[in-house]
């Protein structure tokens, strides 16, 4: 049985991480997708909220399991002795530089991590999760770009903390 991990922040989930999602699941018998922590970035969903608006999304893939993990992929890749290999998407050239810069950093860290890149499909190539929240902050549609089970939390949500950050700046302007 072939296993592989699709490891990611997805903050939060979008069509282009779906259908990177989806093709992964035909190619393995087991997909695992993983939420990561990196310290470097800053998110607008917990951990369980991007956990849940995953399973939802992938509800109707049988072979794909939702998970978490605060620490090194390589660590993760470790504690799991059943998984083969790790997937990762590839939008253009510059993810393909840091993409291929971790996938040696995975392996010089432990030596059975294996990457293998999938290209983003033409129709999805250009959505990004910062992307779909700066379109969601200002109000645009985002149909196209999250899956339709979620796209109603997600515009809420990032509607909403957008809507307290104008007010408060705002309200710092006038003081």
């Amino acid at each position: 049985m072939k296993t592989a991990i699709y490891p990611g922040s997805f903050d939060p989930v979008t069509n282009g991480h779906l259908d990177i999602i989806q093709r992964a699941s035909k190619m393995f018998d087991k997909l695992v997708v993983v939420v990561l922590i990196n310290p470097l970035k800053s998110y607008s969903f917990t951990i369980p909220e991007r956990c849940e608006f995953l399973r939802k999304a992938t509800a109707d893939i049988p072979n794909v399991e939702i998970a978490s993990f605060d620490g090194l992929l390589a660590d993760y890749f470790n504690q799991r002795q059943d998984v083969d290999v790790i997937v990762k998407g590839l939008r253009a050239t510059s993810d393909f530089e840091y993409e291929f810069q971790m996938a040696h950093t995975n392996k010089d860290l432990n030596p059975r991590a294996e990457t293998v890149f999938i290209p983003a499909s033409l129709k999805t190539t250009f959505v990004s999760s910062s992307m779909v929240k700066q379109v969601a902050m200002f109000g645009g549609d985002l149909s196209k770009y999250v899956p339709a089970c979620i796209h109603e939390e997600i515009r809420t949500k990032l509607t909403h903390d957008f809507d307290e950050a104008k007010a408060l700046a705002e309200a710092r302007t006038h003081e």
